[in-house]
């Protein structure tokens, strides 16, 4: 992982450290994805490469797979319920890898990237009750 938070640090005696350089590309950052629901919504990247990282801006269904019959299928998001990875996004109900959402075939948790990955990957915890 490149960083450049050390390009503006101090010495161990306490003197300022001379910059050398400026940013190399590969050492710039970028804003997270901040996955929502809404109608779908995409963006790609080009990263270290060439290659392309695809971004879910919004999306509302999610590729939710059962682990007791190991099938998967599109189902659609009703609701983000908790998000644990920071209480901002837990607020504003935005979908990271951990999150938990509820879908039209019960609660689930997201275990793909969204802001990565290009799509939302989620494993069945609780059935609705029928």
């Amino acid at each position: 992982m490149s960083t450049h938070s050390s390009l503006r640090k101090r010495k161990l005696t306490g003197g300022k450290k001379r910059v050398y350089r400026t940013k190399k590309k590969y050492e710039a950052g970028g804003y997270p994805a901040e996955t929502v629901l809404g109608e779908p919504k995409r963006k790609s990247t080009r990263t270290l490469g060439g290659n392309i990282k695809i971004k879910v801006l919004t999306d509302k269904y999610a590729s939710v797979t059962d682990p007791k019959t190991g099938t998967t299928e599109k189902s659609e998001i009703v609701r983000v319920v908790r998000n644990g990875a920071n209480v901002d996004y837990n607020r504003r109900g935005v979908i990271t890898k951990g999150a938990e959402i509820e879908t039209a075939l019960g609660l689930a948790k997201v275990t793909s990237r969204p802001g990565n990955d290009g799509v939302i990957n989620a494993i069945l915890i609780g059935k609705e009750k029928a």
